[in-house]
Formats: structure tokens, C-alpha cells, sequence
């Protein structure tokens, strides 16, 4: 019989084949892995019955192991650069529930790419999930100076398009917020996320956190800036 863990998983997302930043999520980032983040994160926070980094690249699983994450498999499918996160923790979830015989009550992703969310974000987001009855729950961030509300196109001679053409001319602090979705976190209930296979169950809510916590790292650019938001924040 399968034993029910109320306490969960953390999946950590990590494959081989990142095409704009090879092997990106085992660069140096702060002295480590770049997915050693993500692991450290999961386990000092506490949460989860098993932090488990899902991999199709032995050398990957091999990194993970030695930061204290478990991979007692590779994922076997949805591990090119066409398949969704979500598809890719469904593969993984069903793995390790048939591994260890055990069904878990919630599931988390996070993404090896965004090592700057702490034990402190997971927990305070755990806390935030708990209190709801949401069927799932996708990290974001508030945008600051880049307000989207003024956002355009340009044509060839520069000529803009804006997006939002009644909110050009206002100023920002009369606009109300917006958020962008982060991987940082991404939390469900595990009967509701297998049932609709995304996190973008009916009925998600998203969950606010610092900007620097929520980053995804997908380029060069990222990573140097990545890198300086650890030495600003004194990560190590």
C-alpha cells in the first residue's frame, strides 16, 4: 500500500540540454553549482520528505548527489527544450512515487536557474500555500522601474505600437501593480496537479517575492547579473 506524505516533495529541474547557456545548471554562481542553490534551499527550509533533482545527464545527477539532493534516477522523458516544466515534473513526480512507493500530498518545482530564492522564500511561500485552498500556487515578482504599463513595439524606424495606449501618459504611482511569474517556486496539491498536469490548475494563485529571490538565469547577461545580486546580497 502507498504511504500518503503530507510533508511533500521538492523537485529540482535540471537538465543536460540548455542550449543559450550550456550547461548552465551546473555553472559556478557564488563558489557552487548553480543547482546547489536550489537544493540547499529546499532542504534548509525545512518543507519536504525528499528533495529529488530530476536530470536526464549523469554528470548532473553525479553534482547533485554531492550537495546532498537525491537521485536515485534519470528522468526518462520530457527532457528536451520543447517539453514544459510541468510536463517534465509530472514525469518526475510519478518516478519517484513508484520509486518509494509513496504518494505525496504536494508537489514542488523548483528551477535549477534560479538560485538566489532562500530556505526563508520557500517557507514563507509554503506558509502562503497552507493557508489557502488553492489547487496550485506559481511564484512571481512585482515589476519595479520597468513599468509594463508603458511597454511598446517599435517598427523598422522606431515608430512605436504601446501596448497599453490609455496608460502611456500616467504616471507610474497612479497605475496599479503588475507581476511576472518567476520558476523560483511553484507549488500543488497533487491530486489537482496530476489531474490537469499543470501548474496552471483552474483556480492558481501566484505568491509575490523579492525580485532578486524570484530570478531566472537563461543567459550570460542573467548570469553576471545573478552573480552581482549574490555579492550585493552577501550570499555564500
Amino acid at each position: 500500500m502507498e504511504r500518503l506524505v503530507s510533508g511533500g516533495i521538492a523537485i529540482v529541474l535540471a537538465r543536460g540540454g540548455s542550449v543559450r547557456l550550456p550547461r548552465k545548471n551546473i555553472l559556478d554562481i557564488g563558489g557552487r553549482p548553480m543547482l546547489a542553490w536550489s537544493v540547499q534551499a529546499a532542504l534548509d527550509s525545512g518543507c519536504f520528505e525528499r528533495v529529488l533533482v530530476s536530470t536526464d545527464d549523469p554528470e548532473i545527477a553525479a553534482v547533485a548527489r554531492q550537495h546532498g539532493a537525491e537521485v536515485p534516477f534519470l528522468r526518462t522523458s520530457a527532457a528536451d527544450d520543447r517539453s514544459t516544466s510541468s510536463e517534465a515534473t509530472r514525469v518526475a513526480l510519478l518516478q519517484a512515487e513508484a520509486h518509494w512507493n509513496t504518494r505525496f500530498a504536494v508537489v514542488a518545482q523548483f528551477m535549477a536557474n534560479c538560485p538566489l530564492r532562500t530556505a526563508a522564500d520557500v517557507r514563507a511561500a509554503m506558509n502562503a500555500f497552507e493557508s489557502r485552498s488553492a489547487p496550485a500556487q506559481i511564484s512571481c515578482f512585482r515589476f519595479g522601474w520597468m513599468n509594463p504599463w508603458w511597454a511598446a513595439t517599435l517598427d523598422a524606424n522606431g515608430g512605436p505600437q504601446y501596448l497599453f495606449p490609455e496608460t502611456r501618459m500616467k504616471r507610474s504611482q497612479d497605475l496599479p501593480a503588475l507581476y511576472c511569474p518567476s520558476g523560483a517556486l511553484w507549488l500543488a496539491r497533487r491530486n489537482a496537479f496530476l489531474e490537469v498536469g499543470s501548474f496552471y490548475a483552474p483556480g492558481h494563485v501566484m505568491e509575490p517575492m523579492d525580485w532578486m529571490s524570484a530570478m531566472d538565469i537563461d543567459d550570460e547577461s542573467d548570469l553576471r547579473m545573478a552573480r552581482a545580486c549574490m555579492l550585493m546580497r552577501g550570499d555564500d
